[in-house]
């Protein structure tokens, strides 16, 4: 017996890594002080341009957004979903990306398949300004399904403490800006694959006349990141407070971010619900209780301002006043 008769190939491995270093060179920058293969990713912390760095951290997947992945044929996109969720995920408290780690395991390693998660990486890495610093790829025959693979994303984002946004600011009164997501992003998949493919009985490239666009199309739909948007407005200090919106919709992650004594109400009309959930919505028969609480309803940032700065920060932002802050305990309540 022999490594590779057990299921695991290391020479498949070793090109992997050749592919995929330029991949993450690309988004080097002068901090980074290390290669792709080192045991350890070196980054230099440019401390001089804050008067006191904080380092914020998150780590994530992509959740069963991957099975549609797998049906299409299509991996590029999901590397790009897991960057933007965890840059998303460190934006909200004020934080702008350094470096990012990935992890990819698989039951058989295929080089071709890996150089195009990765290459979604780098690219969403690149728009981000934050470096690919390294990762892992594990294969673990009898573990995946052939042909099926587990990604996950760790970033490391820096901040001066005084600019920290924490939502303790927020007060009865300040208003809610419901920021355009761009679709589903990385949550409610395990629901809406029972409503296309169990229920519906549609393939991945079934064309929905409602969508214009195929069932593949519609759900693999990259996660928007909101960086750019908003790292411009970071330093004027008016927002007291974001939420992230991912598993648990508005419904859940608003509250993350209320002090005691605040809750929050939001009109559901001050929007327009994107097509893809009104469809999922009527097909599944899913009462709005729950698509509320499954998905976004395309809202994926939820930004909380005084009312004074209301209306300019909306305007920055391009998106909608959907609510305001009101005394009582985190909650979420929908008129």
């Amino acid at each position: 017996m022999d490594y590779k008769a057990s299921g695991v190939d290391i020479d498949a491995g070793n090109e992997t890594v050749r592919r995929i270093r330029g991949l993450a060179r690309s988004t080097f920058t002068s901090a980074v002080l290390s290669d792709i293969g080192s045991f350890g990713g070196l980054f230099r912390l440019e401390s001089a341009r804050f008067r006191e760095p904080v380092l914020v951290s998150s780590a994530d997947g992509v959740g069963t957004k991957l099975r549609v992945a797998f049906l299409a044929g299509r991996h590029e996109t999901v590397g790009a979903d897991l960057v933007n969720h965890c840059v998303n995920d460190i934006l909200v408290q004020g934080a702008e990306p350094l470096f990012f780690l990935d992890y990819f395991g698989t039951g058989r390693l295929s080089p071709a398949v890996a150089e195009s998660v990765v290459a979604g990486m780098a690219r969403a890495c690149r728009e981000n300004q934050c470096a690919l610093l390294g990762g892992e790829t594990a294969e673990m025959p009898g573990f995946y399904a052939d042909g099926e693979y587990d990604i996950a994303g760790f970033i490391v984002g820096v901040v001066d403490r005084e600019r920290l946004i924490t939502g303790t600011s927020i007060t009865p009164g300040d208003v809610l800006i419901g920021v355009p997501s761009s679709g589903l992003h990385t949550n409610g998949y395990s629901l809406a694959r029972r409503i296309v493919f169990d229920h519906l009985k549609l393939a991945v490239d079934s064309f929905v006349p409602e969508l214009g666009q195929t069932v593949g199309e519609a759900l693999l739909e990259p996660h928007r990141s909101y960086l750019p948007t908003v790292r411009p407005l970071l330093a004027s200090g008016r927002i007291k407070g974001m939420a992230h919106v991912t598993g648990g919709g508005i419904t859940d992650n608003l509250p993350r971010i209320l002090p005691s004594g605040t809750a929050a109400r939001v009109r559901t009309s001050s929007w327009s619900v994107p097509a893809v959930f009104r469809w999922l919505q009527e097909n599944g028969r899913v009462p709005a209780s729950d698509m509320l609480r499954t998905f976004n309803m395309g809202v994926g940032l939820v930004v909380v301002v005084a009312p004074e700065h209301g209306e300019q920060l909306s305007a920055a932002l391009g998106a909608p006043i959907i609510g305001d802050v009101v005394p009582g305990e985190p909650g979420v309540t929908y008129w």
